[in-house]
């Protein structure tokens, strides 16, 4: 399996990926470090130039998968676990954020033990609630195994911001129209009202007015 065509375009910094997801930076340089069955957590690309961004798409969207399993009460060795469990069941690396997670992925937890998951912080959740609420973050082209973008659950639903490779360099950009969310918020900053911006890119000006908040919000 070809996995190169996975890691187009541009590729983020630890601190930019961090960012993205809103985790400490610490805990995914951890992710970066660890193993699950040969292969890292989250994987990183070789920088073409000492300082140069290493974390591809495909580790953005790995290191969402694990935030979401955390998030949901599991321990990390059990995610080793896991991870090893679909990588090896589908005899790929990435097996985390394969598109056969939706239709086999339970299957394969089940059978290593996830049958009675139950710590999820909010109450009794069942294991697949548990995975397709990571997966409906993500975005798979008909006939790719892996994904295409991650919609970035911190801008609001009415404005869906997406990171999309194919698109602004690997920065979030809006989902409908792939401009960059920096290209818009900067017009904002500069003065440009959101009439004028909403015009520009073809958008309402209620949809700028809720990114722009968005982000102000994100930088408080």
């Amino acid at each position: 399996m070809g996995h190169g065509r996975q890691v187009p375009g541009r590729a983020s910094d630890a601190r930019e990926t961090a960012s993205y997801l809103q985790i400490p930076q610490s805990t995914l340089t951890s992710w970066l470090r660890g193993k699950a069955a040969g292969a890292p957590l989250v994987h990183q690309v070789e920088p073409v130039r000492k300082g140069q961004p290493s974390v591809p798409f495909i580790a953005v969207a790995e290191a969402h998968v694990l935030r979401s399993l955390r998030s949901l009460g599991l321990r990390m060795s059990e995610i080793r676990e896991a991870a090893a469990a679909v990588r090896d069941a589908f005899d790929t690396p990435y097996g985390l954020v394969s598109k056969r997670v939706a239709t086999d992925g339970v299957d394969i937890f089940i059978k290593h033990g996830w049958g009675d998951l139950r710590r999820a912080r909010d109450g009794q959740v069942p294991l697949h609630e548990v995975v397709s609420d990571y997966l409906r973050y993500l975005t798979w082209e008909p006939g790719d195994d892996f994904p295409s973008s991650l919609r970035l659950r911190q801008y609001p639903d009415s404005v869906p911001v997406v990171i999309d490779p194919r698109f602004g360099h690997g920065l979030p950009v809006v989902a409908a129209n792939r401009v960059t969310v920096q290209a818009i918020t900067d017009l904002w900053e500069a003065g440009e009202t959101v009439e004028d911006i909403a015009y520009d890119y073809d958008m309402t000006p209620e949809q700028v007015d809720a990114l722009c908040r968005a982000v102000v919000h994100l930088a408080a």
